[in-house]
């Protein structure tokens, strides 16, 4: 593994991993250990991190990794928990992709996860289901396609994810607010959450869930990458 590309939904995700980093676009470089790494802010659904990775593939990356938000649809993980991944399953299609494991080991306690992809935001009843399902832990709306291409160009795949909300949270449909290219339609969605008391609690915690969850991923996407002891061996 010698260059990594990070796919992420939002720039929130990706944010307090690139500090110092240099912007090209909507490609940003930088440096994660000892290896070279490029990341890009896809948008939401399987169009927009399709043109993500399309994009990144410019770089010559040999791995892919989804990085991002997930919902936990287990009382065992909380937000703001960053685990890895270790299979991904696409709620649509059926497909199941296996994940690469992490270049080091765990220092959380937390073990790798089962992850479910969906194309909207699941409710609590979604989520009980696909827990019982899939026996899986985390749900989210794009790593399924990461696992995807990765697969159809021959590279290496990785997943982490943080939890940002739990399995009984109801989050408000933001696909509705999605414009073509994956981007939430912010004055639009205000304007409807304005109108719908019910979800400001919870957009409340999932904003401060959000942010945790972010600085706690950057803080574990680095131990994994974290650079080599002298006595470790070099290829």
């Amino acid at each position: 593994m010698n260059r990594i590309a990070l796919i992420a939904a939002l720039p929130s995700e990706l944010r307090p991993l690139l500090h110092h980093w240099t912007r090209h676009g909507k490609i940003t470089s930088g440096r994660i250990g000892t290896l070279d790494a490029v990341a890009i802010a896809a948008g939401m659904g399987d169009a927009a991190v399709t043109r993500a990775c399309e994009a990144v593939l410019a770089t010559e990356p040999d791995t892919l990794i989804s990085l991002g938000y997930a919902g936990s649809l287990s009382c065992g993980l909380r937000a703001p928990d960053a685990v890895p991944v270790h299979e991904i399953i696409d709620a649509r299609t059926g497909e199941i992709f296996e994940a690469d494991p992490p270049p080091h080991p765990l220092t959380n306690g937390l073990k790798a996860q089962r992850l479910v992809t969906l194309d909207h935001v699941a409710n609590p009843e979604e989520k009980r289901q696909l827990a019982e399902k899939h026996q899986a832990t985390l749900v989210d709306m794009e790593a399924a396609t990461v696992a995807r291409f990765a697969k159809a160009h021959n590279l290496g795949f990785l997943c982490f994810k943080a939890v940002t909300d739990g399995p009984n949270d109801e989050l408000p449909d933001f696909n509705r607010f999605t414009s073509p290219d994956g981007r939430l339609r912010t004055a639009a969605f205000a304007a409807y959450a304005l109108f719908h008391p019910r979800y400001w609690r919870i957009l409340g915690e999932l904003e401060r869930n959000s942010h945790a969850a972010a600085h706690h991923l950057a803080d574990f996407v680095r131990a994994n990458f974290a650079s080599p002891s002298p006595s470790a061996s070099v290829s």
